[in-house]
């Protein structure tokens, strides 16, 4: 024993201090060691049932799991010796035996598991002339959620989520020995708002997601990381986009969304809620100026510069004026930490404009895990930064301020249209800046197309205080830009310096 609670062990010739009660196979990954896998994940205690994590352990008569075995004092592993070779070879040959050979069709192919050790551990001629053995294929078993049962290999992962998980347990092992299979209840179904992530813990393309499949391939995907805006939870995401090759104008550019790992926000999972809002990125899209009423002259091209510069001189006419309280700015919860500063030291504090308020999303349900009722990614953000959040009273607003800036579609979730509109119509010029259409585009002068949050860089404050910085996980289309540029050529067209 060295130190308290450590033990040191020597695992392929390296010696290693770790602490007890650590698995084999915790310590080759710490140590950079890769042991092949099916059943083991993280997020659960060790199963044992697939036998691909074999390791030879000094003075032990046979292999040992790498994933169940706890390390001891003066322990001599080692991963990669013939006899381990070769039984992970075996475990593959008798996994193969009735395995579909439908990788060019498979979802799964450049990520699966079976494809990766049959290449690096396997590459063996088959001995089995028998036919393979034929399954169910294409089994509906919840929302988006297909079944496989030839391409399965009884790792018991999505069983094991939806019982440790969930806690809904609607998945099991049917039958017995070389009949078993993953199955459900007749009548059933997985209805719960993290199924989704049963598509990630398949280590084979067993169960594939409906929205996803045949729609490209994952060699296509480039990956960038993000937080989701969806709820207070900011829950790290990866979106997966395809940008390098040509789309017809009806193919996406965005395939998917998939968890990323942060043990302190969102452990390995993320909600469905979040996981299919890809569709909201893209869906519904602002992508070009629209000047409805006012603004450049009819039949001058809408630049940005000359937008920008028209709404700098309708700022400073009411400034210069002493009008300043004639102008009225409506936030959302949305905007990045750095774009609701900049909002705060331009209108606030260098234009002295008090009328500012909010409009979020109305609140959801919360699931009591991962989604929370607040479905704004940054109101902790705002209130931080200083800002009450809060709706305008529509009588007080109606032809009250002479110019309104709206940020964000959510306006007309609060209030009926007609009235919105009624209340909207004294006002003399209104901007609005938003990434998608919602009625409220109608309802304004001018309509700027702006970012979604996955489209840029800054951070979020979640519902525990955690400040979480994010870069820009894909690229905005042409014609819209992040809230902060805007602001930031805004506030140099007033003379006022942004940190």
């Amino acid at each position: 024993m060295n130190g308290k609670g450590m033990v040191t062990i020597q695992i392929d010739g390296r010696t290693m201090q770790v602490p007890t009660g650590t698995t084999v196979l915790k310590v080759a990954d710490q140590a950079g060691i890769v042991i092949p896998r099916f059943c083991y994940h993280p997020a659960f205690e060790p199963e044992g049932s697939c036998r691909m994590c074999l390791v030879e352990i000094e003075d032990l008569p046979k292999l040992d799991l790498a994933c169940s075995t706890v390390v001891r004092e003066g322990m001599n592993v080692w991963t990669s010796t013939p006899k381990v070779l070769q039984a992970r070879k075996n475990v593959l040959e008798f996994l193969l035996a009735d395995h579909p050979l439908d990788c060019p069709i498979c979802d799964k192919a450049g990520e699966c598991f079976l494809q990766d050790y049959y290449d690096k551990h396997g590459r063996y001629a088959s001995r089995f002339l028998e036919a393979k053995e034929k399954k169910e294929k294409k089994i509906p078993i919840g929302k988006r959620l297909l079944l496989d049962r030839e391409r399965c290999v009884l790792c018991t992962r999505c069983v094991r989520f939806l019982r440790r998980v969930t806690g809904t347990g609607e998945l099991g092992v049917f039958e017995r020995s070389v009949k078993a299979e993953i199955g459900i209840d007749e009548g059933t179904e997985i209805v719960n708002n993290y199924s989704g992530n049963l598509v990630d813990i398949c280590p084979v393309g067993a169960i594939t997601d409906g929205d996803f499949r045949f729609k490209t391939r994952v060699w296509f995907l480039e990956k960038g990381r993000t937080v989701c805006p969806r709820c207070s939870r900011g829950c790290n995401i990866v979106v997966q986009s395809v940008r390098n090759y040509p789309l017809s104008g009806r193919q996406r550019r965005i395939y998917r969304i998939v968890p990323a790992e942060n043990q302190d926000v969102n452990g390995y999972w993320i909600c469905d809620f979040g996981r299919f809002g890809y569709h909201d990125i893209e869906d519904n899209r602002l992508t070009a100026i629209a000047v409805n009423r006012g603004g450049p002259a009819e039949g001058r091209p809408h630049s940005w510069e000359d937008i920008v510069k028209g709404l700098a001189a309708e700022i400073r006419a009411l400034v210069d004026a002493g009008r300043a309280s004639s102008l009225a700015v409506i936030l959302t919860s949305s905007l990045t930490n750095e774009e609701l500063a900049a909002c705060r030291k331009l209108f606030a504090d260098a234009l002295g404009v008090r009328s500012i308020f909010f409009a979020d999303p109305k609140p959801g349900k919360a699931d009591g895990y991962l989604l929370t009722a607040d479905r704004t990614p940054n109101g902790s953000g705002a209130a931080a930064l200083g800002f009450s959040p809060g709706l305008p009273e529509l009588e007080k607003l109606a032809g009250a301020p002479d110019l309104l800036i709206i940020f964000g579609p959510h306006l007309l979730e609060h209030y009926p249209a007609e009235r919105l509109a009624d209340s909207l119509k004294g006002i003399r010029r209104k901007y609005l800046l938003a990434a998608h259409r919602s009625g409220l585009d109608a309802l304004a002068d001018i309509v700027l197309p702006t970012a979604h949050p996955a489209e840029k860089k800054g951070s979020f404050t979640n519902v525990k205080g955690t400040a979480q910085s994010f870069e820009c996980a894909v690229k905005p289309p042409r014609g819209c830009l992040p809230e902060g540029e805007i602001l930031s050529r805004l506030a140099a067209e007033l003379g006022v310096e942004l940190e």
